[in-house]
């Protein structure tokens, strides 16, 4: 018995351990956000939270939008070179996107360019018809490599992820694609890492705030609408390792991209107690869980939001004094939050045009004529759009379409309340006259005299 005692403490012990231990690899519940790390190479699992619950995929679908395309291209059914025209249906896509008029011609090589580095929306559509036929078409593309690669959580509508419904994935899906990406496409891998475009004269960063602050990192793309909270797939390397992570839900563009740096950080991290960490297994044997996606709309775009919500969302934390920037010679000592606050290593941002592939004066020409044709607006058009100050978005990523441009004052209406009778007589003028002096206003004119009982009708008053 004085032998016993002990052995059944130490089981007694261990059950409660292997139950508490079950218990924090229950998922938990899906309304805040989803997390998966995994190993590029093997698939293993290095954490998982809610990583097979259901999500609305938003941007992130243009993953597959891309891995379609290039596997058209590598079947030989078109080249990068390849034009394709802008379609109406693509020119009317919501914001983020290019903006280009119907029967505008671009290259495969660089709609994904667009598509990739500035989420165009109207680029995932003119890529979509291009290699589908149509939008529906390539739909149907979508799902039948989905369905291919083990991505059994994964519904696919539209090529760039423009709020639906039905369109869900998981972060174990989107982790799945991320590897089919490497191991199927590596000589086009070079589109899911460009850190800048630029268009005529607009330059467009990276939305993946990874990419030119993290050490090592190497991909993916950016998602965001209201219903998914702001989403991210990611990928670094180190001392030839790579690892892939997927953050879900996160509550801004700065805190996914923090979310996906502490992520790697852990998995990168030498953990001499690694072997009492339990194996979570690999990615394709995560059991997927039957449930519906959150819809964080009212928490992402709701009225206590102060300021509206999109994938291009600024960074915060480069206001705080004394904080480190980024060097490609600086040893990653730095917190990750310390990184994505960082200002980007300086790039050359890749070109982009419109029209068939081109280079030397040809290529110079293409980049003047987009930058006139396309840079500047009419006046008449800013006119009519200041006057639509009460209209909303057009979609949830529509703010990301202002590329950082501030918006223009509005006109102020001031009622000519003189004349009793008649219709009434507006001036307009800028809010910045509110700066002038009071005396520089008109005075209000007399009031006009009441006709005469013979002119009017009306009886003269008495006085």
């Amino acid at each position: 018995m004085i032998i016993a005692q002990p052995r059944r403490s130490s089981l007694f012990l261990c059950l409660v351990a292997a139950t508490l231990l079950s218990l924090a690899l229950l998922p938990r519940a899906a309304s805040a956000e989803a997390l998966l790390l995994v190993e590029a190479d093997t698939g293993k699992v290095l954490q998982a939270d809610n990583a097979t619950y259901p999500w609305h995929p938003a941007s992130v679908t243009k993953l597959m939008t891309l891995y379609v395309t290039l596997q058209a291209v590598k079947q030989g059914r078109l080249t990068t070179d390849s034009l394709l025209t802008v379609s109406p249906i693509a020119a009317a896509q919501s914001p983020s996107k290019m903006g280009f008029r119907a029967g505008t011609q671009i290259t495969v090589d660089n709609a994904l360019k667009m598509m990739m580095v500035k989420s165009a929306n109207d680029m995932a559509v003119v890529l979509a018809e291009g290699v589908g036929g149509s939008v529906d078409g390539f739909s149907a593309m979508m799902n039948d490599t989905a369905a291919r690669l083990g991505m059994t959580q994964t519904h696919y509508v539209n090529p760039n992820g423009l709020p639906a419904d039905e369109q869900v994935t998981s972060a174990r899906d989107l982790a799945i694609l991320a590897r089919a990406i490497i191991r199927d496409l590596p000589e086009y891998e070079y589109y899911v890492h460009i850190p800048a475009i630029r268009f005529g004269k607009r330059v467009t960063r990276n939305f993946n705030k990874l990419i030119g602050r993290y050490p090592g990192a190497d991909g993916f793309k950016t998602g965001f609408i209201c219903a998914s909270g702001y989403n991210l797939v990611a990928s670094a390397t180190r001392n030839g390792r790579r690892l892939i992570a997927v953050v879900l839900g996160a509550n801004s563009g700065q805190d996914r991209a923090v979310k996906a740096a502490q992520l790697l950080e852990r998995g990168f991290s030498t953990n001499t107690l690694a072997w009492l960490t339990p194996s979570l297994g690999t990615v394709d044997n995560l059991a997927p869980i039957a449930a519906t996606p959150p819809d964080l709309r009212d928490e992402m775009c709701g009225p206590k939001r102060k300021r509206p919500a999109s994938d291009d969302d600024e960074t915060v934390a480069n206001a705080l004094s004394g904080n480190p920037v980024m060097s490609m010679f600086q040893p990653p000592t730095l917190r990750p939050v310390d990184m994505i606050a960082a200002e980007p290593e300086p790039t050359q941002p890749v070109l982009v045009y419109t029209g068939p592939t081109r280079s030397g004066p040809a290529l110079i020409a293409a980049e003047s004529n987009d930058a006139e044709q396309h840079t500047a607006k009419p006046a008449k058009k800013k006119a009519r759009a200041a006057k639509k100050k009460d209209a909303a978005p057009a979609s949830d990523e529509a703010s990301a379409a202002k590329d950082g441009k501030k918006p223009k004052p509005r006109t102020a209406v001031i009622v000519d309340t003189s004349k009793p009778a008649g219709p009434k007589h507006t001036t307009a003028k800028p809010d910045a006259a509110a700066d002038k002096p009071a005396a520089a206003k008109p005075k209000p004119k007399a009031a006009a005299k009441p006709a005469p009982k013979s002119a009017t009708g009306e009886t003269k008053p008495k006085s």
